[in-house]
Formats: structure tokens, sequence, C-alpha cells
């Protein structure tokens, strides 16, 4: 149950795809962060998490955290290997240096966090956490409240935690009631349960910062009167020191299908007068906050499907080359082989290694449009970039999430029967991954985010443009002429013709007729996802082929070997998923009719 980290893949995504050199180039602060620095960097990380990470995913699977009054154990091995990533600076790889981070790049810290996400979900969920938590105070903390926490959340000493649902509150945060009343030092009490909160209580850190949603008595009714609250779980001295303990503490932990060895709690808040709380930002202002640490964390959650997917690939490519059984169906040999020679073994595990480095892709394409956003000295391409990463956040949650079920699915049917058997390891990645597509949004609400936000809203507008940039590359592929540009090209083609032919369906339906229109909103998630995959996989065809052609130098980063995997994976890509895109969209644009016209009373 090794992992490796998959290395070359992510640099060469960054040096080709992303862009990375260029950003070094354009943005002063990211001048020392260029693909050279990226691989010193993923090198470093790969270590920690190959060697000791990834040997605890398994036995955190069996022996998850426990819960002994308020007080939640983790796994065994989990606090020290915790301490070795907070040693080694990872918390703050892509945070200010203000603060004590590294400020490295999005694109090399998405690299990263896929590697610890692969080596164990489960623990690299309360990192991810403590991100959003460090992005959302950046964004709308005080210079105090900022002072106080980021320093020891960006080193990781401290760890973050998201507090927004409750038993009768979801996906619709409009129903939150949990309730915050003001002191008279500016301080407010915090009174209520928040439940499914990850990492909410362990023994990792030495505290605990809770970013909590509340009403303030007086507050509009809905979403526009709730606030954001930093509830520490222990009081922070003048000093910075670790205080009394808060009056917030976990009541239980979910019993879960997957992500076992991270404790998922119940809060209680105020049983003993009242949690003392610091309102952050504005008051009624605190969705609008903490969609912040949403967005970080849902673009943070597609990683986590391309990390899974990953480990379960590489965990089904070694069990294929082991597990010898049946002769060749071509009878190409009389005695049984490895099960890696049969034609639908090799169609599962292509399937899922063009899924993964497509999403993968996607992935990266996606952070340096954030880097690019957020760094860029150019007002105009800091405006353009941050469109396109808001455009492609949804896909990246959905779209890799999603594929991440059908990928550990496969891993499980590769293992045959042993699939089956928890002891073999192939069933975690597939009960781990399904938690993906639910938590941060579900699907479904990413499809509705993509539908309206993002593509009814500016009537098609970014998504056309980026249908445009897919054009170029066919342009590209044409021109290349080799077999496998031409058949990537026509499906490539085929494939923006059905997004496009969707995104019009969107535009004329999304405000007359809702419901024709969201009834396909996931499918249409999909369909676009799958062809910015595809694009990007054609973009490393072209560099592949180029290589090849010119002859692959023995100092090549890569090798000649790399770039045939390439090639071989953008053509399987093109054959087996993108082609799939004009059924897709006829589904969409046809299909809505028939589901509107159930009826529920027979369902």
């Amino acid at each position: 149950m090794s992992y490796t980290a998959p290395i070359k893949d992510m640099v060469f995504n960054m040096e080709h795809l992303a862009g990375l050199d260029a950003l070094a180039q354009a943005i002063p602060e990211f001048a020392d962060a260029g693909v050279e620095t990226a691989q010193a960097v993923l090198e470093e990380m790969a270590k920690l998490n190959q060697d000791v990470v990834a040997p605890l995913n398994f036995e955190g699977d069996k022996n998850p955290s426990s819960l002994s009054g308020d007080v939640v154990t983790a796994t065994p091995g989990f606090k020290e290997a915790y301490q070795q990533f907070v040693e080694g600076g990872w918390q703050g790889l892509q945070h200010p240096v203000d603060f004590g981070g590294q400020g490295l790049p999005k694109t090399i810290g998405a690299a990263c966090g896929e590697m610890t996400n692969a080596a164990n979900m489960s623990f690299a969920l309360c990192p991810m956490l403590t991100d959003g938590a460090i992005e959302a105070l950046l964004t709308a903390g005080s210079d105090e409240l900022k002072q106080t926490y980021l320093p020891k959340l960006v080193s990781g000493e401290w760890t973050g935690t998201m507090n927004l649902t409750e038993p009768q509150a979801g996906s619709d945060l409009s129903l939150v009631r949990s309730r915050a009343e003001r002191n008279d030092d500016g301080t407010f009490k915090v009174f209520g349960t928040k439940i499914f909160i990850t990492w909410g209580e362990h023994d990792m850190a030495e505290n605990i910062i809770h970013l909590t949603l509340a009403r303030v008595a007086g507050a509009p009714e809905g979403v526009k009167g709730i606030s954001l609250f930093v509830v520490p779980k222990f009081m922070v001295n003048a000093d910075g020191s670790v205080g009394e303990r808060n009056d917030v503490h976990c009541v239980s932990i979910e019993h879960k299908l997957g992500i076992k060895a991270s404790p998922t709690c119940v809060l209680q808040f105020g049983d003993n007068g009242g949690a003392t709380g610091y309102l952050v930002g504005e008051e009624n202002r605190g969705l609008e906050y903490m969609f912040i640490m949403m967005n970080a964390a849902r673009y943070a959650v597609g990683v986590q499907g391309i990390s899974i997917a990953e480990r379960s690939y590489q965990h089904a490519v070694n069990y294929a080359r082991e597990r010898v059984q049946s002769r060749p169906v071509d009878g190409s040999a009389k005695e049984a082989v490895a099960i890696i020679q049969h034609p639908d073994i090799k169609r599962m595990l292509m399937t899922m290694r063009a899924y993964t480095e497509g999403a993968r892709a996607l992935s990266s394409v996606s952070a340096a449009a954030f880097d690019a956003a957020h760094h860029h000295p150019d007002a105009a391409v800091r405006e353009e970039q941050q469109a396109l990463y808001e455009f492609t956040v949804p896909l990246v949650k959905g779209f890799s999430t999603e594929m991440s079920q059908e990928v550990t699915s496969l891993g499980v049917q590769v293992h045959g029967g042993m699939g089956f058997i928890e002891e073999t390891g192939a069933a975690q990645y597939y009960r781990d991954s399904k938690i993906l597509t639910i938590y941060e949004g579900t699907t479904a609400i990413q499809s509705n985010d993509l539908v309206g936000r993002k593509t009814v809203r500016d009537g098609g507008e970014l998504a056309k443009k980026v249908a445009g940039m897919v054009a170029q590359t066919e342009a590209e592929l044409a021109a290349n002429g080799s077999e496998n540009a031409l058949a990537v090209q026509k499906t490539l083609s085929a494939a923006r013709e059905a997004v496009l032919e969707v995104v019009d369906f969107m535009v004329a339906n999304g405000k007359s007729n809702p419901n024709a229109a969201y009834a396909g909103s996931v499918p249409y998630l999909m369909l676009t996802a799958n062809m910015v995959c595809g694009w990007q996989l054609a973009r490393s065809l072209l560099v592949a082929e180029g290589k090849l052609a010119a002859g692959v130098a023995a100092d090549d980063n890569y090798g000649e070997k790399f770039y045939q995997a390439k090639v071989q994976v953008a053509r399987f890509y093109a054959d087996h998923i993108l082609s799939k895109a004009p059924g897709v969209a006829h589904s969409i644009v046809a299909g809505h009719a028939a589901t509107n016209a159930i009826n529920v009373d027979l369902l």
C-alpha cells in the first residue's frame, strides 16, 4: 500500500500548461518560485508523505480517532507525523511571509496538497481546514485578529475549522440559529450547536481556532443576518500564549463510511455561560466571508479527488502486475499471465490514469489563474484570471470528485474479489472518496453555481471565451498533423461544439425556464470539465510529440517514456472519455422535459 508522488506529471503541468516560469518572471514576489524551485519543493514534500504520512493511512481506517469525555485522541502516529509536518514549514507554504509563511504560488502549493491527501486524506484534512481559516482572516480579519491568530495558524502550531452546518441547516445556511450576544468589551458570547466539524477537536495542536457562523441579536432573517466569529478552543493571553479553556466542547464524533481517522465532531458552544467569540469584519457579512473559506476548500476538495484517484490507480496497477490469472484471449501464450496483459484490465487502468491526469492538468491551470489573479502587476490580467479561476473552481471540485468515485470503483474492480476484502486496501479509497462529492458543497451546488453565476449571468461570455481557447488548440493539433493529434482534434472539436450548444441552451432558459436549465446542471458541469481536461491533455500531447519528434535529450527531466505515455493518455482520453460529450449535450438540451415531467408520487 505504498505511495509514490507523481512529481514528473505535476512539474510537467506547471512548466508546460500552467506556465509557472512565466508567472515567476511577471510577478516580483514569485521571482524565485519557478519550475526549478517547484521541483525541489515537491521532492522534499514527497519524502515526508511517502515515508511518514502514507504508512498511517490504513492504520487510521482500522483505528480511527476516539472520543473520551470531550477529548479526541488522534490515530496513533498522527500527532508525531503532524509535528513533522509543522516543523517542515508545510502549513505556511503558500501563505504570506508577513505572518511566517513561505509565500509560494498556489500552483506549487496545490501539488503539495495533492501529495498529502494521496498519502492520507484523513490526515490532510486538518491542514486543509487551517488553510481556509487563514484565507478568511487574511481577507476580513482586523489587524488585531491577524496578529493574534495568523502566525500560529500559518506555522501550523494551531489549527483551524469551519463551523457552518447545524442539525437543521445543511446546504441552506439561511436556517442557521446559533446566536451571538454582544459583551460590553466588544467581544461576543456565542451559543449553539454545530455538526460535521472536521478536526473540530483533537490532540495534535495546542489550540484550535473555530471560524463560526452565528446571528447577532436583532439581525435580519435569512443569509443577510449571519455574522462570522473567531471562537478559540483556548483563550489567547496578551503575550500570545494559550490561556484558559473557552466554552466550546466536542459532545460526540460521527461514525462514518470513510475518512475514519478524521474526527467529524458535534461542537456545543455556550453550555457554561457562552463561548467567547470575536467578530470577523462587519456584522451580517459572515456568509460573504465564509465563502472565502468555502472557495478555498472547494478547490482543495477537488484536489482531494485527484489525490485519491492517483492512490487508487497506483494500488491497482501494482496489483495487476502481480496477479497472474488466465491465458491471453488471443492465444499468444499457453500459460496464465499477469492480468495487466488482458484488454479489459488495460481499459480500466487507462481510464483511471486518464481521468486522474486530465483532472490534475485542470487543477494546475486553475491554480495558476489564482496566482495571476491575486499577484499579477497588470490589473487587466488580474481581472481576466480571476474570472477564469472562478469559472474553473466548480469544475475542479465537481468533476474531480465525481471522477474519483468512478476511478476508485474501477480500482476495486481491477482487484476482482480481493478488492471487496478490506485487507487489500482498495476498498478504503472507494469509501474515502464518496464524501468528496458531498462536503464543501455537493456536486449539484457546484453545478448550480456554474449555471447561474458563471454562465447565465454574463450571457455565456466567459464559457464561450474558454471554448475559443480550445479552438486555438484544435488548430495547433491540425497543424501538427500526426495520427494522434488529428484523432484528438476531431474529438475535442466535437466536445467544444457540444459545450457551446449547451451554453446557448443555459443562457436561453436560465431565467425564463429555470427548471429546464437546472435539470441538466450537473451534466453541464461534467461536460464542460470533460472538455477542459481533454483540452489540457491535448496541449500535453502537442508538447510531448514535439519533444519526441526533435529527439529527447539524455538530460531531459522527463524522458522518452514519459512523453510516450503523455501521448498515449491524451489519445485514450479523447477516444474513451471525451467522445461521450455529444451524448451528454443531448441529455441536457433534449432530456430536461423527461426529467421535469416525472410524477414524484410515482418515485
